[in-house]
């Protein structure tokens, strides 16, 4: 258990979210909070538009991100690749595939998780299963025992040490994984049968440096209302265009936090998840390039379902947002030795990907905030006192209209891509969803400083929408085993 919740800390300590945060950082941010809070009250008219100015470099590259995603969807839609490879073995032949799933408090959605995973195209006899579940989820563990579980599921029992996060019990189960690759699902997630043949015969045509696949995640309950369908077109402009530009610009991919497929020993080699880290995905993906190895998109879809209920959603953007902080501060602890290990291009892309949009996350409200201000004094039309302010508004409002364009067409453009055209017009309401995000990265910023650790768990199966399922294959073994 000590190398599930320390065997990345004890192998490097400034790769875990669990090592304090330098002074450096701590104090730079303080710092720069401060200049900035007391030039806005000292110099408003000056501090505001110079500061927007400033700010719309960081925006900008965000905006071409978005128009390299674009581009991505106006070519011809991607050819699935071949599988030849990976079937002309037989069934023998074919390597050991772990499947990890970690559960906590999933006791509704456990069957459907097990027909979804029967349906994998793969031999039994080389798919290995683990169900990790905690010790204290007794409804959990009852149903795992009613059901008539295939021989090659494992029924893994987490111990009950901190933190209490998914990638800990990760951690935990693989330590029993016996595959050559090992992928990860969630306990909703319903995976194309022939993802993992996919998946293999990538990784085999790749060759050894190829570390990772992540496959393409849609949602099925997209039309339940206004909030799952932002969150799938915010999934497929995600999965569909921007890690894929991502992939062909050779910038490392922030992961999902679900149908990654991983070499074992790489995965092993370079500590596994981080416990500490509440999207140990985004900070995994990070770290793969780091090591130098590459990670890739695979077409392949794993259907999953979106949260319904705004405070479900918003415990879920809250966390994810908090661990995109401490993905980016650990990331940026050294960050000398990480611009020699990345190179310029990608260390670019991690300040990009991580800090500019976690910056427009926090700056967005206050845009509009600095508007009604102008409109109730009366100066929301009124020309600019200089030549330079008139220059410095007009940078930032050309980059506003740019962000919401490219974001509105980039939502559109990936919905048309997925076969839901009818979601395309949902992307002018793009800019109300941002608000309701920065919501939440403020609800980030307190509680990385009050509990950093804590895991608001996502309700799952509370959709009334069900996705269809693919027939059922049977499975040679029966009889379930626990360890």
């Amino acid at each position: 258990m000590d190398a599930a919740v320390n065997g990345l800390w004890r192998r490097s300590e400034e790769m875990s979210a669990r090592t304090p945060h330098p002074a450096w950082q701590v104090l730079l941010l303080v710092v720069l909070v401060g200049l900035m809070t007391g030039s806005v009250f000292a110099a408003p008219d000056i501090t505001v538009p110079a500061l927007a100015a400033l700010l719309a470099l960081p925006f900008f590259c965000v905006v071409l991100i978005r128009c390299c995603a674009v581009s991505e969807l106006l070519r011809p839609p991607p050819r699935r690749k071949s599988m030849a490879r990976s079937a002309r073995l037989d069934d023998a032949s074919l390597p050991v595939y772990t499947v990890l799933v970690a559960l906590y408090r999933e006791a509704d959605v456990l069957p459907g998780l097990m027909r979804a995973l029967a349906s994998l195209d793969y031999p039994a006899a080389r798919l290995q299963i683990l169900l990790a579940l905690e010790c204290d989820d007794l409804e959990t563990r009852r149903v795992a025992e009613t059901l008539d579980l295939p021989g090659n599921v494992t029924i893994v029992v987490v111990p009950d040490r901190g933190p209490r996060t998914k990638p800990k019990a990760l951690n935990y189960a693989l330590g029993l994984a016996r595959g050559d690759f090992v992928v990860v699902y969630d306990a909703e997630d319903l995976p194309q049968p022939d993802q993992v043949r996919r998946a293999l015969a990538q990784f085999q045509s790749a060759g050894p440096k190829l570390a990772c696949v992540q496959a393409q995640l849609d949602i099925h309950n997209a039309e339940s209302n206004w909030l799952t369908r932002q969150f799938t077109l915010e999934y497929a402009a995600l999965f569909a265009a921007i890690l894929p530009a991502l992939e062909r610009l050779n910038i490392p991919l922030p992961l999902g936090g679900t149908s990654n497929h991983f070499r074992t020993d790489v995965l092993r080699r370079i500590g596994a998840w981080d416990p500490y880290n509440v999207t140990e995905d985004a900070d995994l993906g990070f770290r793969i390039a780091r090591e130098g190895f590459d990670t890739a998109t695979l077409a392949s879809s794993t259907w999953e379902e979106a949260p319904e209920d705004f405070g479900n959603w918003f415990r879920q953007r809250t966390r994810w947002i908090k661990g995109w902080m401490q993905t980016y501060l650990v990331h940026n602890r050294e960050p000398r030795r990480v611009l020699r290990e990345l190179g310029w291009k990608r260390w670019l892309g991690l300040h990009v990907l991580m800090g500019s949009i976690l910056l427009s996350i926090l700056v967005h409200p206050w845009g509009y905030l600095l508007l009604v201000v102008d409109w109730v004094n009366g100066r929301l039309f009124a020309e600019a006192s200089s030549p330079v302010k008139q220059w410095l508004w007009w940078i930032a409002a050309l980059n506003l209209g740019l962000g919401y364009a490219s974001a509105m067409m980039l939502g559109a453009l990936a919905a048309v891509r997925k076969g839901r055209p009818g979601l395309a017009k949902h992307s002018l309401l793009t800019p109300l969803y941002w608000l309701l995000i920065s919501c939440a990265g403020y609800r980030a910023i307190f509680q990385l400083v009050r509990s950093p650790y804590l895991w608001e768990k996502t309700a799952h199966g509370t959709s009334q929408i069900t996705c269809p399922r693919p027939a059922v294959r049977r499975l040679r073994f029966r009889g379930g085993t626990a360890a």
